[in-house]
């Protein structure tokens, strides 16, 4: 099966590019900035699937550049979603629990009402808007707190931070589900494969690590698993203000992936220790 990937560097992209079959595509081939061009790339390489993981994702910036964030969030997924249509292949993209505005402490499932509170998850809605008014098939996967061996993520934050601090205070009210991009890749992959077969299968799914933790919590766990002698203190949100507001409940009810696509929740901790692995190597 052929697939073409949207993304190249990012987290999800790098995984992606591992397997057989995949092309992936960065910005200096498909600019994300003029969503004709998304259209243009898919036609040109006629895949069997489309994956989008390529995305905005500078969720403070994103309160100063909502414009921008939301052409690449919003109008070059849209684009991509109707070429798709267009050429009846199946698109799966990636989203995000910041389209929920993170109240209660339920699991959000995926018809829940949403209610983003910034830029960013304004922008990634209105692409989840834009993918499902396309008329294709689609899958969209809302995921959280996506971590990995690259780029910029918490896991390497705290792998730095803890070897040069004793101490750190970190949020302990925002509650989710850390996802390992590896697992995320291998999703979308699952989805895009099974979507092909079964076009009923379409729909808004959701996919996160488990269990579920406060930040302060996966922050102990990076720090047992380093071994590493820095102590965390939990303060909340209000302690620690940002430009653009996050989500204090991210949990996300995956049953539904589940049940469609035989897709279960990845549990963080393994994946975590494969992370530290991989830096350690690359060190």
């Amino acid at each position: 099966m052929t697939i073409l990937v949207f993304g190249r560097t990012g987290q999800v992209a790098r995984e992606l590019a591992a397997y057989a079959g995949v092309t992936c595509l960065d910005r200096s081939e498909v600019d994300l900035e003029q969503p004709a061009s998304c259209a243009a790339a898919i036609r040109a390489a006629a895949p069997q699937a489309v994956i989008n993981a390529a995305a905005y994702t500078a969720v403070d910036r994103a309160e100063e550049e909502e414009v921008l964030a939301t052409v690449i969030n919003a109008d070059a997924p849209a684009a991509m979603a109707q070429e798709c249509a267009a050429l009846d292949v199946p698109f799966v993209s990636i989203s995000t629990d910041y389209v929920f505005d993170g109240s209660g402490d339920a699991p959000w499932v995926p018809t829940d009402p949403t209610g983003p509170l910034g830029a960013y998850g304004r922008s990634k809605l209105a692409g989840e808007q834009g993918i499902t008014q396309a008329g294709g098939v689609y899958g969209i996967l809302r995921t959280s707190w996506v971590v990995s061996a690259h780029g910029n993520n918490f896991v390497k934050t705290m792998r730095r931070l803890g070897a040069e601090r004793d101490q750190l205070s970190i949020v302990a009210d925002q509650i989710g589900g850390p996802t390992p991009a590896r697992d995320i890749a291998a999703a979308c992959l699952s989805m895009a494969q099974q979507l092909t077969d079964d076009a009923g299968k379409a729909g808004i799914y959701h996919f996160a690590g488990a269990p579920d933790v406060s930040w302060a919590g996966f922050a102990r766990a990076i720090f047992t698993e380093l071994e590493t002698n820095c102590d965390v203190t939990d303060i909340p949100s209000s302690e620690y203000p940002t430009p653009a507001t996050r989500p204090l409940n991210s949990r996300l009810d995956c049953s539904s992936l589940e049940t469609t696509f035989g897709i279960t929740r990845p549990d963080w901790r393994h994946g975590l220790s494969d992370i530290l692995k991989e830096l350690e190597s690359a060190t």
